[in-house]
């Protein structure tokens, strides 16, 4: 295992057995890997991805690729350089077309799979020949793969894309500690599921909407909280944030309101349940959602 140009520095002196046994096992799975395309999102799956790659394979022989679409919120694509940034990883930034797909617009519960379909076709078609990938690996851990609504790992198996994380048996809370090790800053950060995730299924996604979700929590963020949902129904906007973030938006009622009425919301709700991870999906699937 070589820790190469640009690998993480903020290493423990003397780490854990289990956590270099974690390394291991990832290194195992990208054994025979060249050169390695790494979808990124800058959360803290793909990010500690990212920092293993780099450890494992050295910089000159990883390629982080972020997806740009209007699903992408401009806070996530700026976290997405920034942490890269930190790991000393190049990072390449394509433009997906989505919505483009009269399937992803429709939103039905497999809509994931087609903006993955997008994203994975992108890298290995176009990028994985001009940068001379040998292989392509996206964040799924193990308790994602275990999960009902996450269609777009379909997509990843068509196009043959790497899980090294869940194939070394790493669900979120060994990815979150391996992350701590590494020094990945997002380590402990909430998830961050695109945009198109705060539409209900079979109502459409369009650009206009997603704008009016990413803006709307903006405004939710400003205050201080940390992590939000702003689900787009039609002229209603519903907020979602954890339980002990609900007394500060509702003292912030009148500040709100006023900022999703400018983005044209007639309605303005706050969900009492707090926020709910996958909820449309798992709603779809006959099952429910619960607090991430």
């Amino acid at each position: 295992m070589s820790d190469g140009p640009g690998a993480p520095a903020q290493l423990l002196a003397d780490p854990p057995p289990h956590l270099l046994a974690h390394v291991d096992r990832v290194g195992a799975a990208l054994e025979g890997v060249g050169r390695l395309g790494v979808a990124f999102s800058g959360g803290v799956d793909s990010s500690v991805l990212l920092a293993l790659a780099l450890r494992i394979l050295g910089r000159e022989r990883v390629l982080a690729v972020t997806g740009v679409s209007p699903s992408l919120a401009a806070r996530d694509r700026g976290r997405a350089h920034r942490v890269a940034e930190h790991l000393g990883a190049r990072l390449l930034e394509v433009a997906t077309h989505e919505g483009d797909r009269e399937d992803y617009r429709r939103n039905g519960p497999d809509r994931c799979f087609f903006c993955k379909d997008e994203l994975f076709s992108m890298i290995s078609e176009e990028l994985a020949r001009e940068h001379l990938l040998d292989a392509v690996a996206y964040g799924e851990n193990a308790d994602d793969a275990r999960r009902p609504d996450r269609p777009g790992a379909g997509a990843a198996t068509q196009h043959r894309v790497l899980r090294p994380l869940a194939d070394a048996g790493l669900g979120k809370a060994e990815v979150r500690e391996l992350g701590r090790w590494l020094g990945v800053p997002t380590a402990d950060a909430p998830a961050s599921p695109c945009l198109a995730s705060r539409i209900p299924h079979h109502s459409e996604v369009t650009p206009e909407k997603l704008g009016q979700v990413e803006q709307a929590e903006d405004a939710v963020l400003a205050l201080g909280v940390r992590d939000v949902r702003v689900r787009h129904h039609g002229d209603i906007a519903r907020i979602e944030v954890r339980p002990d973030d609900i007394a500060t938006v509702l003292g912030a009622r009148d500040e709100l309101v006023a900022a999703c009425r400018r983005l044209g919301f007639r309605h303005v709700t706050v969900d009492l349940a707090g926020l709910q991870s996958g909820v449309f999906t798992l709603e779809a699937l006959g099952l429910r959602g619960g607090d991430r």
